[in-house]
C-alpha cells in the first residue's frame, strides 16, 4: 500500500511540475524588449487600445472581449479563453490559428518564429496585472 501511495504521489508531482506552466521558462525581461514589436498595434494599459486591443490581463480573458475595444473582426464571437498555451499557438502562426478556430481573417497578428521569443513575450505579458 505504501509503495502504491508513493508511486501515485510521485506521478502526481511529476505531472504537475511538467504541466505547470510550459512557458515558465520564459524570461519576462527579454519578453518586455520583444514586446516593442507588438506596441505598433497593442498597449499594456487598461482600457487603452490601438488597432488591436490592450493585452493587459489577456491571460485568462475570453478572446474577443477586451472591454472598450470595438474593432474585433477576426475574433468577433470567439469562444475560447486565452491561456499561455493558446497565446503561444496564436503567436506561432496567428492567421492559421484563427482560421483553425473557424474565424475568418486573411492576416492577423505578428508571427513570432522562435519558440523562446514566444515564451519570453508571454512571460512578460502574464507578469503584468
Amino acid at each position: 500500500m505504501k509503495i502504491a501511495h508513493l508511486l501515485a504521489s510521485a506521478l502526481v508531482l511529476s505531472t504537475s511540475l511538467y504541466a505547470g506552466s510550459a512557458l515558465a521558462a520564459g524570461d519576462a525581461a527579454k519578453g518586455k524588449k520583444y514586446f516593442n514589436k507588438c506596441k505598433a498595434c497593442h498597449t499594456l494599459k487598461a482600457g487603452k487600445h490601438k488597432t488591436g486591443p490592450s493585452l493587459l490581463g489577456v491571460v485568462g480573458r475570453k478572446a474577443g472581449s477586451a472591454a472598450g475595444f470595438k474593432k474585433y473582426k477576426g475574433l468577433k464571437g470567439a469562444d475560447w479563453t486565452w491561456s499561455e498555451a493558446e497565446i503561444a499557438k496564436f503567436l506561432a502562426n496567428p492567421t492559421k490559428y484563427v482560421k483553425g478556430k473557424g474565424k475568418k481573417r486573411s492576416s492577423m497578428g505578428l508571427k513570432v518564429k522562435k519558440k523562446k521569443d514566444r515564451e519570453n513575450v508571454i512571460a512578460y505579458i502574464a507578469s503584468l496585472k
